[in-house]
């Protein structure tokens, strides 16, 4: 039996399950058939994935579709961060497909990473024979059981005859409310059943009632609010791209003059070039951002969850700060913080309607008055803006390699980040003014993201220019995915950001572990101390391997090539292209709230501690 769905999320516009006009006339079909006749009629029009014998049926009718492009990837992890990445760039739901045991075990990774992020997933998965569900059947796992806690929602189908209707079903939990993967496991002989199709099918949801208009009450309590605020933020997450509620963000910060500070999940959600734009928040955040979260007296948190990264220690953040909670799943608000003013509703609806509340507050004379803020803020902003030290040595900065991979980019370029220092690098210092132009994984931190999610990407954007910024630890997961993308005519770009170490695991052990680096050296064996210096991880050599994937690769070693070797990748169009950019081991990542810490005692570099002079709490 499925599990109960939960009525939680963020809508954007997906493809729906045709319910206009007229029942289709039903066509006799295997249950296969029916599986990729569905497909077709819910608008998937790529799907990564790998055959296996339990949906080795379903396979068959894939082979003859006009409509469903089928991307045969080199591990299901790969097809599952494809499909996020896929998902994140176009919007649309993103489909992955494999087979029982290993195979959906497999993509246990990447729906626990699209359940994190709110990304609109649907995984099949062929199961066993129903029969020999439960018996530990060759290759049988109980994925729905493994996946319960990380899906939004999740079915097992032993009868052929319901597969319209629950791909129509998952297709449209996925994509409305809070986005979230939704699995699909299919028993083999659901699918070598006979049966009967049409379209579109009479979908049951009873329990499943997304909220997404807010309560006019609270939105005119968060209008006074925030035209009552000495020092308000409006703390943007990912749900304002999700809900496509980006025009509207912006009116509304315009309209209020309020900074504005965006997550992780939500950069290119507000002009990264925008005046009223203050930084990211959070462990690795700007100095402005974090900050002035920490002296604000109200929050508008709008499609952000209140999350471990950006809070810092709980009961130290915010401390002066009324709260407004918009959001369209009601387990967030108040799970982290409590909500003065929770409104519970799609941001695009929240934020429409408080342009409304906020006109009407200044129409009758109360309009907010945060000049004393803005000069706090642009103080801070100016004393403590990003920035990085270039390498005594001569030897190129990971900084200044994305940040000219950035600014060399043509216009509308994607970026997918893997996880790590190289995240945090190409958040800040890549401009993000667009919506859906960085991908990362948020929540779950999933090292090997990078690559299959600019596959992705590019397979749903394939007039993007997508790069990939990964680093020499990341790129060692997943990288098989090129040869994939080399044989299926999708053209990635991939950044090697080559330290010769695990980089964000080696930082925190030079600042916390007495530069004992244990097990963070890539470049040399066991008995290395980590100490000799690094030229980069060589073995496996990243040229060769890329090139032996299909792809044209290059390594820059010297500052003096890095606009050449950007502006080579960026004319290359027919194959992937790959360039192992050998990095100074020691830059780290800064601003930085020590795990566990209170955001009060951000460092703005090592050893500098900010100085906010004394008047910021008046």
């Amino acid at each position: 039996m499925p599990m109960t769905e939960q009525a939680t999320g963020a809508h954007h516009p997906q493809p729906r399950p045709r319910s206009g006009g007229h029942q289709s006339a039903p066509e006799h079909v295997t249950g296969a058939q029916s599986l990729i006749r569905s497909l077709e009629e819910v608008g998937a029009d790529t799907v990564f994935g790998i055959p296996g014998g339990a949906i080795l049926p379903a396979y068959d009718p894939l082979m003859d579709s006009t409509k469903v492009r089928h991307v045969l990837v080199r591990h299901e992890q790969g097809a599952g961060h494809a499909a996020t990445g896929y998902a994140q760039a176009t919007g649309r739901v993103g489909v992955c497909m494999a087979t029982s045991g290993p195979g959906a075990t497999n993509l246990v990774t990447p729906i626990a990473d699209a359940h994190m992020d709110s990304v609109p997933l649907v995984a099949i998965t062929g199961q066993v024979a129903s029969k020999a569900i439960g018996t530990d059947a060759f290759q049988e796992a109980d994925i729905v059981g493994i996946t319960m806690p990380i899906t939004k929602h999740n079915f097992l189908v032993t009868k052929a005859e319901d597969i319209p209707r629950i791909i129509a079903q998952a297709f449209h939990i996925a994509s409305t409310g809070r986005p979230g993967p939704v699995l699909v496991d299919i028993a083999k002989d659901a699918l070598q059943a006979k049966t009967t199709f049409s379209w579109p099918p009479t979908m049951d949801l009873p329990g499943y009632r997304p909220v997404t208009k807010p309560h006019a009450k609270q939105i005119r309590e968060a209008a006074k609010l925030i035209t009552a605020a000495k020092r308000p933020v409006l703390y943007v997450g990912g749900g304002v791209i999700k809900a496509g509620a980006t025009a509207e963000l912006k009116v509304l910060a315009e309209l209020t003059g309020a900074p504005v500070t965006t997550t992780l999940m939500a950069l290119g959600a507000f002009p990264d070039s925008h005046p009223l734009h203050v930084g990211m928040p959070g462990m690795h955040g700007a100095v402005t951002a974090v900050t002035a979260l920490q002296k604000a007296d109200l929050i508008v948190a709008l499609g952000a969850r209140f999350d471990d990264r950006v809070t810092g220690k709980l009961d130290s953040f915010a401390p002066y700060a009324k709260i407004v909670h918009a959001d369209i799943d009601p387990a967030e608000i108040g799970k982290n913080r409590a909500a003065d003013v929770p409104i519970v509703g799609d941001a695009r609806e929240v934020i429409a309607d408080l342009v409304q509340a906020v006109q009407k507050e200044h129409a009758e004379g109360h309009q907010g008055d945060y000049s004393a803020w803005w000069k706090d803020l642009s103080r801070w902003r100016d004393t403590y803006p990003l920035g990085y030290d270039q390498p005594e040595d001569g030897s190129l900065s990971p900084q200044q390699v994305i940040e000219r991979i950035g600014q060399l980019a043509p216009q509308g370029t994607i970026f997918a980040a893997g996880v790590g220092q190289h995240q945090m690098w190409a958040a800040h210092f890549i401009q993000y003014d667009k919506p859906a132009t960085w991908l990362n994984s948020g929540g779950a931190g999933t090292m090997g993201y990078a690559v299959p999610a600019a596959m992705g990407a590019k397979a749903g954007a394939p007039e993007r220019t997508v790069w990939a910024i990964d680093g020499d630890g990341c790129f060692q997961m997943t990288n098989q995915e090129l040869t994939t993308c080399a044989l299926n005519n999708i053209p990635i770009k991939v950044a090697i950001i080559n330290n010769g170490a695990l980089g964000m695991v080696r930082q925190w052990q030079t600042l916390f572990y007495n530069q004992r680096y244990s097990n963070t050296v890539l470049h040399s064996g066991p008995e290395a101390d980590g100490k000799q210096p690094s030229a980069g991880t060589r073995v496996p050599d990243f040229v060769k391997l890329s090139e032996a994937m299909g792809c044209y690769a290059i390594r820059c070693e010297s500052p003096e090539d890095l606009d050449k070797v950007i502006e080579e990748a960026n004319s290359i169009n027919d194959r992937p292209v790959v360039i192992d950019f050998i990095v100074h081991e020691d830059a780290m990542v800064w601003p930085m709230v020590a795990a566990g810490t209170s955001n009060d005692e951000i460092m703005a570099a090592r050893d500098v501690r900010p100085d906010f002079g004394d008047n910021e709490d008046d």
